[in-house]
């Protein structure tokens, strides 16, 4: 018989004498530095992505509320940052809110549907969507309305709508069944380049034609984000990197306009022409330094009297710190944290690719589209027009938000226990395949 001892013994030779630790076990020593972090690292995305299972729908609520908070806060700010403007221009100070807030009620109304409704009933619509964006892309070049320089907006009986952002959404779910179907074939190239990215590009060329880079690089990052989700090759995404990177440099050197802003941004200093193409983002430092720990008080900010100009749409971050001061610009980034865990939670608990590819892809749009935003008003990255979700005016924006929330809903739904979970009011069965028809019509015969 063969002992395998788990220590070594301790010489007998030894024992006995003075130092010798014989009469006692010797001492554990403490773990190492570098393994005390990865511990804690392993603790901490173990923490982050939950069991999967959600007994009294905490996933659920921490995204309903962190949305409904982040909207109640967009509504009271775009109060704030527009009333100046609409008096100076001769409008009431309660226009651009109460638009806001009609926005937000059909938002939120749209959410609640979508949250109780089964996500495979959205694959239905997937062709559908992408293809309504593309055309009202299309149409946008040729009836639609262009506003500072960008031409984004269709003009509906007095409601301006952008189509931009309602592609977001469609192609977030055309992608999820399009890559779905193609299952583990999406470890080739080929599966990953078509039809994915032929029409990822459509949509991209059709935004850029109206100039507005800032969407386009939102819809290439709801691109690349589907793909990852998908399983993709990760050489793919290098191989994307980079030719990305040489057209970002290829349109920034054949427009004077964003060459403009680059530098401006680099340099701090006017271009060669005059134009202080920086004007914007450096006055958004100087409302959120004068904003100090508490802010200046809730409509107080000074900023807004056309210092910023639109402050309550891309620079409203801007006017959040100025007037509740950087306790409120991180509350906001808190909110924004608890969303994002919240919807990881969910995307890590997907089994079917579809509904991870969606959810993930949602994530990714919108705490980057945050993430943009807030490194554009903190002169982190040269100014690119693009609103920060949920808060900044915009209802087309605001709507697809929400409406994207509704879907990540109702996947966290189906993690609550049954005798907590809300009802579906639409309720999608899958056709029984051959294999289950040839079995029922057996089991009848037999009967």
């Amino acid at each position: 018989m063969v002992s395998t001892p788990t220590r070594p013994q301790p010489d007998k030779r030894q024992a006995g004498k003075p130092g010798s630790g014989s009469s006692a076990a010797p001492a554990q020593r403490p773990a190492s530095v570098p393994v005390r972090i990865k511990a804690a690292y392993r603790k901490f995305w173990s923490a982050l992505e939950g069991t999967g299972t959600s007994k009294n729908g905490s996933t659920y609520y921490l995204i309903l509320g962190s949305t409904l908070a982040l909207t109640a806060i967009g509504i009271m700010m775009v109060l704030s940052a527009s009333s100046v403007e609409s008096i100076a221009a001769g409008k009431s100070p309660y226009g651009d809110a109460l638009k806001q807030g009609v926005f937000a009620a059909i938002g939120i109304f749209t959410m609640f549907v979508l949250s109780r409704i089964n996500v495979v009933w959205l694959k239905r619509l997937a062709w559908l969507a992408i293809i309504a964006a593309v055309v009202l892309l299309g149409l946008v070049q040729v009836v639609g309305a262009e506003v500072n320089g960008n031409k984004n907006w269709i003009d509906l009986g007095g409601i301006t709508f952008q189509p931009s952002e309602a592609s977001k959404l469609a192609l977030a779910l055309w992608m999820a069944t399009v890559l779905a179907r193609k299952g583990r074939l999406i470890s080739r190239w080929q599966h990953v380049a078509i039809p994915a990215v032929p029409m990822a590009i459509i949509i991209v060329g059709l935004v850029l034609v109206g100039n507005d880079l800032g969407t386009a690089m939102i819809i290439m990052m709801i691109t690349a984000a589907a793909l990852f989700f998908a399983g993709a090759p990760l050489y793919l995404f290098g191989i994307a990197g980079l030719v990305a990177a040489a057209g970002t440099a290829v349109m920034a050197v054949t427009s004077s306009n964003r060459m403009c802003r680059i530098t401006s941004w680099w340099t701090g200093q006017s271009c060669a022409d005059g134009i202080d193409a920086n004007y914007q983002a450096t006055n958004g430092l100087y409302g959120l330094a004068s904003g100090g720990w508490f802010g200046v008080g809730l409509g107080q900010s000074r900023q807004k009297y056309s210092w910023i100009p639109e402050a309550h749409n891309d620079f409203i971050f801007a006017i959040i710190g100025e007037e509740l001061g950087l306790v409120g610009t991180v509350v906001v980034l808190i909110l924004f944290a608890i969303l994002g865990a919240a919807i990881y939670r969910v995307v890590v608990a997907q089994e079917d690719m579809f509904h991870r590819v969606l959810a993930g892809t949602i994530m990714v749009w919108l705490l980057g589209q945050a993430t943009v935003n807030m490194s554009v008003v903190t002169g982190l990255m040269p100014v690119i027009g693009v609103p920060l979700p949920f808060i900044s005016y915009g209802g087309s924006a605001l709507l697809m938000s929400l409406c994207a929330i509704g879907v990540v809903l109702s996947l966290a739904r189906e993690q609550m226990a049954p005798a907590i979970r809300p009802k579906r009011m639409l309720k999608f069965k899958a056709k029984p395949g051959r294999a289950t028809a040839a079995a029922k019509k057996t089991a009848r015969k037999r009967a």
